[in-house]
């Protein structure tokens, strides 16, 4: 029975992930090759990063014969909406544990989470926080999956044999988590994250998962911290749609793109330079953006 429940992990688990080249005319360096690992194929919703930092605690539930799972997030959470699916395909009810205030009208994605089973329940502000229930079988999974399980699992985006062929790995860094799996295959490549807010304790959060490891944390492309945006990221988001048709979102993998982008044609990198990003999915926020907005 927990194989057959199992089976489902297994086969988003088993996909071979495509890797994508950018053209050197839309960065202007042709001595640096930049490539995209696209984790975001793997599943419309369970994407990117999202499935693998989740895997881990989700065999962990079965094992332990857990009839749910709670995990903490904000209305637009990608965590939250890949966290209830994936629940509903392994036959486990699911909490999500929202910050702020019940709103009037619930986000798509919170109305995408209720369409999957979860039910959800309602923080408050740390100023004013309220009182939720947890029932006492309920496995809980971190907001983000951070932890050594979401790690562990963020390790399986990359081989070893993969990481060897590229002198540098970048990847957008929300909790820490997943630059702290892709630490553990990376190599002898140069490992950076590029920060997506202005957390100033991400470094140590980054270290608390991976001790003794270096890396690089980029700061220089949060456009002002965790889901802000200004119109020139969207103007990029969209020039990078027409110049290799990968669709990014402006919390994470946009500003990522951006970042790799400025970074190259500032002559960041030395000359024959191999540079593998992490696409890592969530696009499903750019749903809070106004239409138009984006091309795609």
């Amino acid at each position: 029975m927990l194989d057959d429940r199992c089976e489902w992990l297994r086969a988003l688990n088993n996909q071979s992930l495509p890797i994508e080249t950018i053209q050197p005319h839309f960065y202007d360096v042709p001595s640096v090759t930049w490539d995209v690992l696209r984790a975001d194929l793997i599943h419309p919703v369970c994407s990117g990063n999202k499935f693998f930092k989740l895997k881990y605690y989700l065999q962990e539930a079965l094992q332990q014969n857990h009839t749910m799972i709670h995990t903490w997030g904000g209305p637009w959470s990608n965590h939250i909406v890949a966290t209830a699916y994936a629940a509903s395909q392994l036959g486990l009810s699911s909490l999500g544990l929202i910050h702020g205030n019940e709103p009037g009208q619930y986000s798509a994605t919170l109305q995408e989470a209720r369409s999957y089973g979860m039910e959800l329940q309602f923080t408050g502000w740390p100023s004013a926080p309220l009182q939720t229930s947890i029932p006492p079988n309920s496995c809980p999974i971190p907001e983000g999956g951070y932890g050594v399980e979401g790690a562990k699992g963020a390790a399986d985006l990359i081989s070893v044999s993969l990481a060897s062929a590229y002198t540098h790995i970048i990847c957008a860094v929300g909790t820490g988590t997943m630059i702290a799996g892709i630490l553990s295959a990376a190599g002898n490549a140069h490992t950076t994250g590029i920060a997506i807010s202005a957390d100033p304790g991400l470094k140590h959060s980054i270290e608390k998962l991976q001790p003794g490891t270096a890396f690089s944390l980029n700061t220089d492309f949060h456009f002002g911290g965790y889901a802000r945006k200004s119109s020139e990221l969207l103007a990029f988001m969209n020039d990078f749609y027409r110049a290799t048709g990968i669709p990014t979102d402006f919390v994470y993998t946009g500003k990522l793109m951006y970042g790799v982008a400025s970074l190259i044609r500032q002559n960041t990198f030395p000359m024959g330079s191999r540079i593998l990003t992490i696409h890592s999915g969530g696009l499903q926020g750019n749903r809070s953006l106004p239409d138009g907005q984006l091309l795609f």
